[in-house]
Formats: structure tokens, C-alpha cells, sequence
């Protein structure tokens, strides 16, 4: 087979995208797009300025040491889902199995991928930079280590590429990276509970970071060069599987709809396991059964949920508001964790008229694992503030269970949300017309955050007595039963709103 070449194929493939689109349009909206940028740089300069160099560091060098796992892990464990090899649908559908170059077709998302991640990459030295490095430190010094985050954004892009076209040795690389991950996660938040936050006493000259980074960029460029030698080795159905990833990322950001997100790693995750018929619990009934039979089927994200409940310790100097709400969040998270079945039953209520359930009857059982989670966690996170002082004396752990009927409704609540309704009548603003599809879409299931005022109240203030407890008791548990009577009924089994 004769390869042809690829740059007449993409120009004729661009040109006919494009043939439907005005100049005239197309700079306006470059135009409107550099002019927003500007006016909200304009507006909260500041406020960014602050967020990558305050005034003084603040960070230790175990809190620095912790933030480099936990963005550069978080980046290349991002690169690894979304990637980072992919092509857009027309190339997928036409150029991957056309008799083209597989090396020049591939070439182009590789560059752009490099380009995004050298720039993440060296974001995040410049703000670990800002908030750990002495202020006595030169610009050279601060060049030459934000240079060394690019290096290590592009180091991982081609890790991830070369794990990509690899074997089972990119998975087993992916479990390491989630452990220094949650490392670095740990050491945020031990870094918290100590008093020493002063900044790195001691750094490196600028003649040694020079030879560092000069070394790194050399042995980077090599494999660069070797990565780009054997892309035409990458297997078609995993830059297939990249591309539909990457084309459910932006129907989801161009229709507002995320469920097709949500649904894509579902079944993607599903589709990976080899599942063994398991007897359900019988003294349990059938749907609350199922729903933790499915938790245990999710082991991962128990113990990401468990090591989760220590992150509201990082909010501990944060304002009161800040630090309640986080928990409320987290209680909602918590309980979304064993929802999946909720979402079935919504698009498809056929199991429901099998067993011959009411809504009424289906959306009591799956209250339970999702109420029994929120509370579980919602009192390891308040303990654990307890402990470390973020809190006064009290029964916070008590508060922490009383949470777990308003994690439920909120969790079920946003599991039963259908795809957005995007006929409804939008609003006029100063700022242009919003959508309201999409807003009402995305409050389903946080406003019923609002049954959880009450222990929102008292983190805030971080004073805490039993008479609190009962009132928030009474309060998510009425919430929890008005929501149950009040969007359900023993007439119907549909579950979606």
C-alpha cells in the first residue's frame, strides 16, 4: 500500500469543516474571546497575583514537596484518561485508516498536548515557586525552576504516550502515580497541622539549577525524539478510544451536558471489569442489596472516599462559611458514590416494573447506602477537625451522623436529574442571555444542601451543642422524608424528575 500525503487530505478536510463559516464571524468571536480575557485579567489581577507570589511564602517544604505530587501526579494521571494521543472525529473517522503517514497524522495532537502540558507544567513551579522560595531568591533562580515545571510537563506527556502505545506496564505506572498522589494529599494535610510553615531556608544556585535543567532538557529532547520516531507503533483503539473521550469533552462543554461525561467513564469503567455472579444479601431488601453490592464493587473510591474526610483539614484557617460548606460538599460527594444505580433506574425504570416497586418504594431503598456513607464520612471529617483543634469541644461527631439523611436526598436528588432541558426560556442580563437549562441542571441536587443550615451555622461559628444536633436532625431528617413524598408516588415507577 502507497502512502500519500496528509497535508492535501487535512487542508481539504479543514476547508470543508469550515465551508459553512464566515471570516467575519470567525474574528469576531477571536475578538469577544480576547477582549473577556482582558476584562476579567483587568478585574482580578490582583487576586491572581496573590494566588502564584503573595507578599510572603507560606509554605513549608513538606507543604511544597506535597504540591508537587499532588499537580504533577494529577497531571499525568489527567493525561493518561483524556489521552494524551488523539485525533477529532473527521481524522478518526477518515485519516486513521487511510493510507496516510501514522507519524505525521499523530504529530499534531502530540505538539499540542506538549504546548498544554509545558505551560500547566510551568504554572505550577512558578506558584510553588511564590509560596515556598524566599523572596531574596533571583530571577534567573525563578526562571530557571519554572523552566524545570515545563520540563516536567513535557516529561509526562511523553510518559503517557509512550504508556499509550505500551503494555500493562502504563497501568501498573497509573497505580504508582495514585499513590504518590494520595501521598502528596497526606502531606498537605500534615503539613497543615504543623506549626513550622515557614518557607525553604536554603536553595540551590543558580549555576547548579542551570546544569540541572540543562541536562534535563537535553535527555528530554532525546526522548522526544525517540517518542516521535515510534508513534506510528500506537494501537488504533487506543488513539480511538482517546479521540471519543476527547469529543465527549466537548459535546459536554458545548451542549452543557454532563452526563455524557459521567455516562463515558461509567461505562468505560465497567467495561474493563470481569464481574463473577454474587449472591445478593437477603435479609436486605433487593435495591438497598444492590446498592451495596456495587459499593463493594468500588472499592477505589471508598478509599479515596476515606482519605477524602481529611481534606476539609485543609480548610482548617479558612473562614467558618468556607469550612461548613466544604463539608456539606463533601457529604453530597460522599453520598453520589453509591448512586450509579439511580441513574439506571432514571433512564431505564424496567427493573423497577420487574420487581413490581413504586418510585416511592425504589427511591426509599436507595436512600440508605448513600445516607449511611454521607454520615460515616461527615463524622470522620468533623472528628478529625475535632482532634486537630479547627474546632471548639463538642458533640461533632453526633453532628456528623444527623448529616446523613440530607447527604442522601442530595446525592439521589442529582442521580435522578435527566439531561438539561434546554427549552427553556433563557434570561437577559447585562452581561448577554443566560440559559437557564443548564443552571437549573446544575443546582438539582446542591440545593438540597440547604437542609444542612443548621450545622453550617455551627462550623462556622465552631461552637457546637447537643440542641444543635437534634435541630439538624429534625431538619435533614423532615427534609429528607418531604423529598421522598414529594416527587414520588405509589402510582408510577418512572424515578427521573
Amino acid at each position: 500500500m502507497t502512502a500519500v500525503p496528509l497535508a492535501p487530505v487535512r487542508r481539504w478536510i479543514s476547508r470543508t469543516q469550515s465551508s459553512h463559516r464566515e471570516r467575519g464571524a470567525t474574528l469576531s468571536s477571536l475578538y469577544i474571546g480576547a477582549l473577556s480575557i482582558a476584562i476579567i485579567g483587568g478585574m482580578f489581577h490582583r487576586q491572581v497575583a496573590e494566588v502564584f507570589w503573595p507578599p510572603a511564602p507560606d509554605a513549608s517544604a513538606l507543604a511544597a514537596g506535597s504540591l508537587v505530587a499532588v499537580i504533577y501526579g494529577l497531571l499525568y494521571l489527567a493525561l493518561r484518561r483524556f489521552g494524551p494521543l488523539a485525533l477529532s472525529r473527521p481524522a478518526a473517522s477518515w485519516l486513521l485508516p487511510a493510507p496516510v503517514s501514522r507519524r505525521r497524522l499523530l504529530l499534531p495532537s502530540l505538539r499540542i498536548t506538549g504546548i498544554v502540558a509545558a505551560a500547566i507544567g510551568a504554572t505550577a513551579a512558578l506558584a510553588i515557586t511564590g509560596h515556598a522560595a524566599p523572596r531574596t531568591e533571583a530571577a534567573d533562580e525563578v526562571a530557571l525552576l519554572v523552566g524545570g515545571g515545563a520540563l516536567i510537563g513535557l516529561t509526562l506527556v511523553l510518559i503517557a504516550t509512550a504508556a499509550q502505545a505500551g503494555g500493562r506496564w502504563g497501568e501498573a505506572l497509573d497505580r504508582v502515580v495514585g499513590l504518590v498522589f494520595a501521598a502528596g494529599l497526606a502531606g498537605l494535610v500534615a503539613a497543615t497541622t504543623l506549626d513550622d510553615a515557614g518557607s525553604i531556608s536554603s536553595w540551590p544556585s543558580v549555576t547548579t539549577l542551570g546544569v540541572v535543567v540543562g541536562v534535563a532538557a537535553v535527555v528530554v529532547l532525546a526522548a522526544l525524539a525517540v517518542v516521535i520516531r515510534g508513534l506510528a507503533a500506537t494501537p488504533s483503539d487506543r488513539i480511538l478510544e482517546a479521540s471519543r473521550t476527547a469529543g465527549t469533552l466537548f459535546d459536554t462543554a458545548f451542549g452543557i451536558e454532563p452526563s455524557f461525561l459521567t455516562d463515558m467513564i461509567e461505562r468505560r469503567y465497567w467495561a474493563r471489569r470481569r464481574l463473577r455472579s454474587t449472591t445478593l444479601f437477603p435479609r436486605l431488601p433487593v435495591l438497598v442489596a444492590q446498592d451495596v453490592l456495587l459499593t463493594l464493587r468500588r472499592r477505589s473510591r471508598l478509599l479515596w472516599l476515606l482519605l477524602g474526610a481529611a481534606l476539609p483539614v485543609l480548610l482548617g484557617s479558612a473562614p467558618g462559611w468556607v469550612l461548613g460548606g466544604a463539608v456539606l460538599v463533601g457529604c453530597l460527594v460522599a453520598g453520589m458514590t453509591a448512586t450509579g444505580n439511580v441513574k439506571t433506574d432514571a433512564g431505564n425504570p424496567v427493573l423497577l416494573r420487574l420487581l413490581g416497586l413504586s418510585s416511592r418504594q425504589a427511591v426509599l431503598q436507595r436512600l440508605w447506602v448513600p445516607g449511611v456513607l454521607a454520615a460515616l464520612w461527615a463524622a470522620l471529617a468533623l472528628t478529625l477537625l475535632d482532634v486537630l483543634g479547627d474546632l471548639s469541644s463538642g458533640p461533632w461527631w453526633a453532628l456528623g451522623l444527623v448529616l446523613g439523611p440530607m447527604g442522601a436526598a442530595a446525592a439521589v436528588h442529582r442521580a435522578r436529574v435527566g439531561f438539561v432541558r434546554n427549552e427553556l426560556l433563557p434570561l437577559d442580563t447585562p452581561m448577554g442571555t443566560l440559559s437557564t437549562g443548564p443552571l437549573v441542571n446544575a443546582v438539582m441536587g446542591p440545593d438540597m444542601l440547604l437542609l444542612g443550615i443548621p450545622a453550617w451555622i455551627a462550623i462556622g461559628q465552631g461552637r457546637l451543642d447537643w440542641s444543635t444536633v437534634l435541630i439538624q436532625a429534625v431538619i435533614a431528617g423532615a427534609g429528607a422524608r418531604f423529598y421522598l413524598v414529594g416527587t414520588t408516588g405509589d402510582d408510577r415507577t418512572e424515578l427521573s424528575h
